[in-house]
């Protein structure tokens, strides 16, 4: 499963890109506004930082505006994914934009049919959002695998992107169903390398270090 970093902050990005752990990055709007700078520039910087797709979203609710918006970000960087919502329009965008070859992300998914659309209309992803979901007490993680079955059975080759990630657990969940990728926080992937076990193992071994006196260095 691929890893996409939610986040518009360049240090967080560029900290675990070295890492090996950034196959790509999903902004938008909001997260951008947080860090106070324009949001032509910052996603530049990220697409140069990064190999892989970077989701810039749309803010035009009607298909002509949504489209040019579309067509200015994708001239940003070669790796630019636009990222358009679920609505008729998005998905007259989306199918305007496929068929000019740009990548483009398909947003607030929350159903099956829907996501069954974006891949008819040739969305590279499609981003069914677990969280909200589950705050409402349905279960995200029935939906990807429901897309997911749906993909499968027809041969789409949309890329299923789990968003609103909210947990590591969700991280497991998502890649134990199938998602072609995850976008989370960084504090979500970092948080996947913790466990109290480990913690607990550490801490018996430093102990024994420290009454052994061993040094390395």
């Amino acid at each position: 499963m691929k890893f996409f970093v939610d986040t518009a902050e360049i240090d967080q990005i560029k900290e675990l890109n070295d890492l090996g752990m950034v196959d790509g990055v999903t902004t938008n709007p909001s997260l951008i506004a947080k860090s106070g700078r324009d949001i032509l520039e910052v996603t530049k910087e990220i697409c140069d930082l990064v190999d892989g797709p970077v989701s810039a979203e749309v803010v035009a609710l009607d298909a002509d505006t949504m489209l040019a918006e579309g067509r200015k970000l994708a001239k940003i960087a070669d790796n630019i994914a636009v990222k358009v919502p679920l609505t008729w329009a998005g998905l007259q965008t989306c199918k305007a934009l496929s068929d000019e070859g740009v990548m483009v992300n398909v947003t607030l998914c929350f159903s099956a049919n829907q996501a069954l659309l974006a891949a008819k209309a040739g969305a590279t992803f499609i981003s069914p959002f677990i969280g909200r979901l589950d705050d409402l007490n349905l279960d995200g993680m029935e939906l990807i695998g429901d897309i997911r079955t749906i993909y499968d059975n027809y041969g789409f080759e949309t890329q299923i992107l789990a968003a609103s990630i909210r947990s590591a657990n969700h991280m497991k969940d998502a890649a134990l169903i199938g998602a072609d990728v995850a976008t989370a926080p960084p504090a979500v992937i970092k948080a996947m390398a913790n466990h109290v076990l480990t913690d607990k193992g550490l801490a018996g071994f430093m102990a024994d270090v420290e009454k052994a006196g061993i040094k390395i260095l």
